[in-house]
Order: structure tokens, then C-alpha cells, then sequence
């Protein structure tokens, strides 16, 4: 395999084809020795179909890079790499391909008008019985279909289909970049709109040969931090809401919008839209604004502190929170979960401290991680990675360093392939940017950190009360649009 660093690029006829016996044998003997499958896609090859897998080294912070050539199908990776069983339903989804052997073949999205048709797995046997859940919920949320087999109250096994508004946007990319392209990024996943938009525009830096200067990697970094306060505070809020503990829900649903307007305050959209940019930045942050951000960040931490103090201190909310919905760190190893939910597992994987980029090669965030990879663990990773934001944020705007904000893009490099990791607020985010002989977008593929992370939850939620799934459900907090793309 070829072997590159996080933001980097490099020739896409420098990328080996192996034959297919020997990909699939070095790819599941890589991923056993400790690599992490963060990507694994297939690519019209003329007649062909190439598949290209991605493997991250988290021990050496380098990626890997293998494909090969497949016409029609070629024997799965699944059966002896857990990993690669989404990716290969999607492959099959969208080139036809067939992995045979897989233990579970169909697709992960619903499209072409057959919503909701599908061949669900059924647990048969005396009061056994199946409860369906969506797509439509209450409330505002988006669509997604739980199918649970029950026994009584205990829940033997959770069935999730997705893709209820599969939007197309990677389809939406090819022959870009163009001026529709960083719209697309920033609404890949609404919530995740800086942590997208920079890892699109790591790929476009890259693939541009434009370093960002280190005032604008700062203002980045920032926004990045920012959002992840802003999600995890909604988060713990929502946590509270669903074991009816009020005020813990209350004060979060508030101060989720004090830091959401700290990014409005950066460059006037609530979500940071306009704010990342190829080449930088699209605002700055002046040492009169940097200084209004710092002191009402700390006020907004402040009351955080609090509320989440209310939420440890109740006997009643422990008592729901602690050994529900266990994940154990051996299946989270072998699902490649991330972001928190991995971290909740005792898994130490962090993009910022494995691959960092931008800042974080210079200011490393210490990882928080849980052990018992609960609700609990998962709402203390939450809490803790707060704490630590805010003081990587605070010192950062101490000092921001003198320098532009963006700097002006050259062509982008012809039949080149480029690789970027993003430790977004649900985990990793991966974009790759395949351009063809002109510079232009000839293939992208993005995996959001909810793609590797929706199994987890389905496991989550075996040998536990079929009530216990809005709690864990929430724990995760995965993004369905994100997904779907």
C-alpha cells in the first residue's frame, strides 16, 4: 500500500492495484494488525470497478492507501473484517458490485422510490414480538426506521434502515470544485458544518498546494472547538430531557444558543456557514472581538458547569445513565467506532491527537476517555471534552497569531487523490478528493464519523429495555442526513 499523512495527496497512478485475493488479504491482515478501515469506496474504472480502501495507522498518525479491479463481485472483506460490513453494503448500493459471502447483503439507503421495502431480520418464537419505530417521529427530527425484536420488554436484536432522504450530494460534486461545492460540504451534515467544510477545504488546500497561513488555522481550530461545545452542551441537555430531569434540560437547551452565537459573532451564521474556507478563512477574529468571544465563552462555561453538576448529583439520573446501553471496547475495536462513542469504550482514537493537522500539530487537546462505555461514559467523554475545548479556545484567543486570513488558490493538481481527517464532534470525518486530468473532481467520497457509528448503536441497545432506546439513541446522537449524503 502507499502510504501518506493526513491532508496530504498524492499521484492516483502512484495508488498500487493489487489483485483481488492479495487486496483483500492486505487489507484484513492490516486492519487485524491494528489499522482502522476509514474509508473503502469504489470508483468507475472504465469497464471496471475500482475499489479503494483507506486504513488509518493511529500508532504512526500515517493512512494508508490499496485498490484493485472488480468486475461484477469479488469475495467480501466482512466475514473477517467487521469493519468493512457498511462499506461494502453501500459499494454494492452504488456500483452493483457484489461482495459475496456477506453475511447480510442489502442496502443501507433506501432510494428509487422503495422506501421502507426491505428484507428486515425477524427473530421467530413464542411472545416474541417486533415493534417498528419511524420514519416518521414526533417532534422535529429527521426520518430513519428502527425495527426491534422483543421479548417481552427486553430487546433482542435492533434492525436500523436509513436513507429516507439520501440527497445525493457526492454525485453533486463530481466536476467540481465550483461555487455550489462548499455549500454542499457545509450541509452534508448541518450540524457538523465547520468540521465538514475543513476537511473539504484540507483536501482543496492540498490538492491546491496553498498552506493556510497560522492565523487562520487558529480561527479554524476555534470554530471547530466551538461547535463541539455547542453540540455536546445540546447533548447533555437532551440527555436530561429524556430521563425527565429539568433542569439540566433547561439550562443546556439555553447555553447550546450561547455558543452557538459565539460563531455568530465570528462571522454572522449561528452554524459557522462562510466562516471556512479553501485557502483559510472567510472572517477574523480581531483582538476587540477575540476578547468579547473569551469572556462570554467563559460565562457560557461557567453556567455549563453547573447544570452538569445538577446532572452528576441526582441519584435518580445516575441511576438511568450507568449500565445502560453498553458498548464493551472489544466490539468497539472491531466496529472502527469513533468520536466518543468510541472514546466511551476506553478506545484512545482522537484525529487531533493521531493525525493532527492545522493547529493541533502545534496545541494537542488531551483525549477523554470513559471505560465502561455507557450512557454514563458517554455523557462524562461529553462533559469532559467541554472542559477542555473551552481551555484550548481560551488560550488560543490569548494569542492569535499576525498573518493573513486566506490565501489565494493556484489550479488544483491533475490525477491526484487526496486524503483528510477532521475529529468532528460526533468523531471522524474522512473526505476523499479524486480530481481527473483537469484538475476537476472525477470522484469524492465523504464518511461521516455517524456512518461507522450506527451499528454501535444497535448493539447498544441488545439485552436492554425496548424504553432505554430514546436514552441511548440520544447518547449517540448520530446524524441521519449525514449518513445518507
Amino acid at each position: 500500500m502507499i502510504a501518506l499523512h493526513n491532508g496530504s495527496r498524492v499521484s492516483f497512478q502512484d495508488v498500487p492495484v493489487l489483485p483481488t485475493p492479495e487486496f483483500r488479504s492486505t487489507v484484513i491482515e492490516a486492519v487485524a494488525c491494528g489499522n482502522r478501515m476509514t474509508s473503502f469506496f469504489g470508483v468507475s474504472d472504465g469497464q471496471d470497478i475500482r475499489l479503494l480502501a483507506i486504513l488509518a495507522q493511529d500508532a504512526t498518525g500515517t493512512l494508508s492507501i490499496a485498490s484493485t479491479r472488480v468486475i461484477g463481485s469479488y469475495p467480501s472483506l466482512t466475514p473477517d473484517c467487521s469493519q468493512a460490513h457498511w462499506f461494502e453494503r453501500e459499494i454494492w448500493e452504488q456500483t452493483g458490485v457484489v461482495p459475496k459471502g456477506h453475511p447480510w447483503l442489502k442496502p443501507i439507503r433506501f432510494t428509487g422510490g422503495n422506501a421502507g421495502i426491505a428484507d428486515f431480520f425477524r427473530v421467530e418464537g413464542a411472545e416474541v414480538h417486533e415493534v417498528a419505530v419511524g420514519p416518521v417521529h414526533a417532534g422535529v427530527i429527521e426520518p430513519g426506521h428502527f425495527r426491534f425484536q422483543c421479548h417481552g420488554e427486553r430487546v433482542m436484536h435492533l434492525e436500523i434502515a436509513l436513507g429516507f432522504q439520501h440527497r445525493g450530494i457526492e454525485r453533486a460534486l463530481v466536476g467540481g470544485p465550483n461555487k455550489r461545492t462548499v455549500h454542499y460540504m457545509e450541509t452534508a451534515a448541518g450540524d457538523t458544518t465547520i468540521g465538514h467544510a475543513m476537511a473539504y477545504a484540507m483536501n482543496v488546500d492540498s490538492l491546491a498546494s496553498a498552506e493556510p497561513s497560522a492565523r487562520a488555522d487558529v480561527i479554524r481550530s476555534i470554530a471547530l472547538e466551538l461547535e463541539r461545545m455547542a453540540n455536546h452542551t445540546g447533548d447533555l441537555g437532551a440527555l436530561a430531557g429524556d430521563v425527565g430531569y429539568l433542569p439540566t434540560a433547561s439550562y443546556c437547551g439555553r447555553l447550546r444558543g450561547d455558543f452557538l452565537n459565539l460563531t455568530a459573532l465570528v462571522c454572522g451564521s449561528r452554524f459557522g456557514r462562510g466562516l471556512v474556507r479553501p485557502g483559510g478563512v472567510g472572517f477574523d477574529i480581531e483582538t476587540g472581538r477575540g476578547e468579547q468571544i473569551a469572556q462570554r465563552l467563559s460565562s457560557a462555561f461557567r453556567d455549563v458547569g453547573r447544570a452538569v453538576d445538577l446532572l452528576w448529583d441526582s441519584p435518580s439520573v445516575m441511576a438511568r445513565f450507568d449500565g445502560t446501553g453498553g458498548v464493551s471496547r472489544e466490539i468497539g475495536q472491531a466496529l472502527g467506532l469513533v468520536g466518543p462513542a468510541a472514546r466511551a469504550c476506553g478506545i484512545d482514537r482522537d484525529v487531533r491527537k493521531d493525525h493532527p493537522s492545522g493547529m493541533y500539530r502545534f496545541a494537542q487537546i488531551p483525549t477523554a476517555t470513559g471505560s465502561t462505555g455507557d450512557v454514563f461514559a458517554r455523557a462524562q467523554v461529553r462533559w469532559l471534552e467541554i472542559q477542555r475545548s473551552a481551555s484550548f479556545v481560551l488560550a488560543r484567543l490569548k494569542a492569535v497569531p499576525e498573518g493573513d486570513t486566506r490565501r489565494p488558490l493556484g489550479p488544483l493538481a491533475p490525477n491526484s487523490l487526496a486524503v483528510s481527517l477532521v475529529e468532528g464532534w460526533r468523531g471522524e470525518i474522512c473526505h476523499v478528493a479524486i480530481t481527473n486530468k483537469d484538475g476537476r473532481f472525477s470522484a469524492y467520497k465523504i464518511v461521516d464519523p455517524s456512518f461507522h457509528n450506527w451499528m454501535g448503536l444497535a448493539l447498544a441497545l441488545r439485552e436492554q429495555q425496548i424504553s432505554d432506546f430514546p436514552l441511548c439513541n440520544k447518547s449517540f446522537n448520530l446524524s441521519y442526513c449525514g449518513h445518507d449524503l
